[in-house]
């Protein structure tokens, strides 16, 4: 029961694309990545995804559009809606994820991107 320091947080790895989960809630989890360039094009079946962007620009690519996000937003990509996560040009997002434990990192798609382990940090 202490504060969680997001920045600080995000100070302790580089990866991109790695996931690292920093707290938990119940049966959901808060997760912390760095992204940059274009990710996987995939869906959650059976799960919500909510993205805060804490710097940088994202674009939610979806088969229908894409919506720019921007630092100090969110967006909730609901269940079952094909998604892909990008940043603009060569800038690194951070972002803050909260979703699901058993939410699978690229749905049932398998990439060289796909992690099945999000270090805690």
């Amino acid at each position: 029961m202490k504060p969680i320091n997001v920045k600080e947080k995000f100070g302790k790895f580089d990866k991109q694309w790695h996931p690292h989960q920093i707290a938990t809630v119940d049966n959901m989890q808060v997760i912390l990545a760095k992204i940059q360039g274009e990710f996987v094009w995939h869906a959650h079946e059976d799960e919500d995804e909510l993205f805060f962007v804490q710097k940088g620009t994202l674009e939610m690519h979806f088969r229908t559009g894409v919506e720019i996000v921007k630092q100090g937003e969110i967006i909730v990509v609901p269940k079952g809606v094909e998604h892909c996560p990008k940043s603009q040009g060569d800038e690194e997002v951070h972002v803050l994820l909260f979703e699901k434990l058993n939410t699978k990192h690229t749905g049932e798609v398998q990439h060289q991107k796909t992690q099945t382990t999000y270090p805690r940090i």
